[in-house]
């Protein structure tokens, strides 16, 4: 009997994975001009086409390269749901079997997507249901991209991504450089030409990485703060531990000073009895006082297993109205999609965790059930 070998798999390049600077780069490798970068942004971002066949402007031998040895490709959506209120959520699957989720919120006069940057969540917020799930990797600079790029291709013509908030699954400043390429490319002109204010990264506080993003990427900063001291926040948000508040603030400060009039939006979470005294939000406001700043109250959406409640409608009203008269200004966020499990904090996806600390979790639980 005659041997046949399996035929060889070629490894393609997902185009996706490169902003602008990057796709140069893998051009100029190439031999070509920097310039076929831009006309490619063009045809994927702005026309939607991601047939190399049919890139026109580029000559037949670079369009054959393209086709033998890159390809164009996104994260798969799998489950989508709409709420109620009319919000969309989407579970993609990505190469590796992992599910991350993504959220639609369609508002008068604006559409904001809330974007993944990890697969489950890599820090163990107590009051957050993804963090909950454990951590399994880093999502690539196209899977981030392309949850912006299946979102908008699903909604078609019936509603347009006008902001990104990047709120979803995991901390985006530890996945650095793949979400700075994917910011870059909201923002690029040739892309999605997203405006700086109309980007929006959240951190819970990685200190350095706050500085580094300072220095390469001029977006809007949200910063999940929950608690006014460190003994508290050391308990809800564990990399406080690593970074206490001076620190944080500190950094707050460095990015603040990238633009006039600048502000750090600040997210507090209201927890009933935990972190929502007036005694609370008079440290709050203490804390904020050298930092431009507007705060946005979070009620607590529940998830299963958690041991917090959400602050009363009239303790969340309370604390808005003290720091409103402390002068700084203070939003409470509209719980949205909440029937699909799909607020703020209720992010899940499917994780294989390699933290082990959804195992971890449920020992303890039964444990203290015994």
């Amino acid at each position: 009997m005659n041997f046949v070998p399996e035929p060889v798999k070629v490894n393609k390049t997902n185009l996706l994975d490169f902003d602008r600077k990057g796709l140069a780069a893998f051009f100029v490798g190439l031999g070509e001009k920097p310039f076929r970068a831009t006309q490619l942004l063009k045809w994927l971002y702005q026309e939607g086409v991601t047939d190399f066949s049919l890139m026109t402007n580029l000559s037949k031998p670079l369009r054959s390269y393209l086709t033998e040895h890159c390809r164009i490709e996104t994260p798969e959506i799998v489950v989508e749901q709409v709420a109620s209120d009319g919000v969309h959520k989407w579970v993609l699957q990505t190469h590796c079997g992992n599910r991350v989720e993504t959220v639609f919120i369609p508002e008068e006069g604006r559409g904001t997507l809330c974007v993944s940057s990890q697969i489950g969540c890599a820090l163990a917020c107590t009051f957050c249901s993804t963090a909950q799930q454990g951590f399994n990797r880093n999502l690539s600079t196209s899977e981030i991209i392309g949850q912006v790029y299946a979102a908008q291709n699903r909604l078609g013509s019936s509603a347009k991504i006008t902001n990104v908030v990047m709120m979803g699954m995991g901390e985006p400043l530890l996945n650095f450089d793949n979400v700075v390429a994917a910011m870059n490319l909201m923002m690029d002109d040739f892309a999605y030409g997203l405006s700086k204010r109309r980007v929006t990264i959240s951190t819970s506080g990685v200190v350095p990485a706050m500085y580094r993003l300072t220095e390469v990427c001029d977006v809007s900063l949200a910063v999940s703060l929950h608690a006014v001291t460190d003994e508290l926040r050391n308990e809800l948000v564990p990399i406080n531990k690593k970074y206490p508040l001076q620190e944080l603030l500190a950094a707050c400060r460095e990015n603040a000073k990238l633009a006039p009039r600048r502000t750090i939006t600040f997210e507090y979470v209201m927890l009933d009895g935990v972190n929502d005294s007036l005694d609370d939000a008079y440290g709050l406001v203490e804390l904020l006082k050298t930092v431009p700043s507007k705060i946005n109250l979070i009620p607590f959406n529940p998830f299963p297993n958690s041991s917090y409640r959400c602050s009363s409608n009239n303790r969340i009203h309370q604390f808005k109205t003290l720091l409103n008269d402390a002068g700084i200004v203070t939003t409470v966020r509209k719980t949205r999609g909440e029937d699909i499990d799909a607020a703020c904090g209720q992010l899940v996806g499917q994780v294989k965790d390699k933290s082990r600390r959804h195992l971890k979790l449920h020992l303890a639980g039964t444990e203290h059930e015994t």
